[in-house]
């Protein structure tokens, strides 16, 4: 890639980075093995922003979009020199149908979507990606975020109530892992109702004011966020025949 700068402005790849470096060798290997598959390649997630601390210890998200789905290299994750590399590998249609779709976990996933860094997008593909998604979001009816958060909220309930009961058994460390779920899932149902997405789980329950919030903080969160559902005509409780209904 010519005309690399040594260290990179704010917004640009630093590749005195070994991340940027691995990123860069398995974009050239992909494109090499795969020539008439690949649409795209890109990195996602803290690399993307380019607000990285440039540790290089960090994890390097790839992201190879392919004209059709189930062409190209596999999924994969490997340590490559020392660097994590998560390998996604998604077709074109399939990956904006994803970029379309508001699920409970929207709010976890919509950063990909928004911010990424072309190593390879000969086609302009990847912010054509970006305007897609934010068409849907402004499309989109605000049912659709209070369902999908209401089934994000049923997850965070389950999590916190498997919590109480392992802390009543005293299997501590299970109960925090399960107390750990709920403040996730507590966090998306507040980044749906309020659509608002976070850059990864880390972020989501730091900006949500979740992080290190105990057993009784979790549950008075989630029966207030119950409380919301109702109010926007997404009751958490129902009868049998709701419940088939859908």
């Amino acid at each position: 890639m010519p005309g690399r700068p040594p260290g990179g402005a704010p917004n640009e790849p630093r590749w005195d980075d070994p991340r940027w470096r691995v990123a860069e060798r398995a974009t050239e290997a992909i494109r090499r093995r795969f020539p008439a598959d690949v649409l795209a390649v890109a990195v996602h997630g803290p690399l993307a922003h380019g607000d990285d601390d440039g540790g290089g210890d960090g994890e390097v998200n790839l992201l190879v979009v392919t004209y059709r789905s189930g062409t190209g290299p596999v999924p994969a994750t490997r340590r490559v020199d020392g660097v994590l590399v998560d390998l996604t590998v998604s077709g074109a249609d399939d990956y904006l149908r994803q970029a379309r779709t508001v699920t409970p976990l929207w709010p976890l996933t919509a950063d990909r979507y928004v911010t990424t860094r072309a190593l390879y997008d000969p086609s302009g593909w990847l912010p054509g990606l970006r305007d897609q998604h934010l068409a849907q979001l402004v499309r989109a009816r605000p049912t659709e975020f209070t369902t999908a958060a209401r089934r994000a909220w049923y997850r965070g309930c389950a999590a916190h109530a498997r919590a109480g009961r392992l802390a009543q058994w005293y299997e501590t460390d299970q109960a925090l892992l399960m107390l750990g779920e709920a403040r996730l899932a507590a966090a998306t149902v507040t980044g749906l109702l309020t659509r608002t997405y976070f850059r990864d789980p880390g972020d989501a329950v730091r900006r949500t004011r979740l992080a290190g919030a105990d057993m009784t903080t979790v549950g008075r969160v989630l029966a207030g966020q119950a409380d919301e559902l109702a109010a926007r005509g997404r009751p958490v409780d129902g009868s049998v025949e709701e419940l088939l209904d859908g």
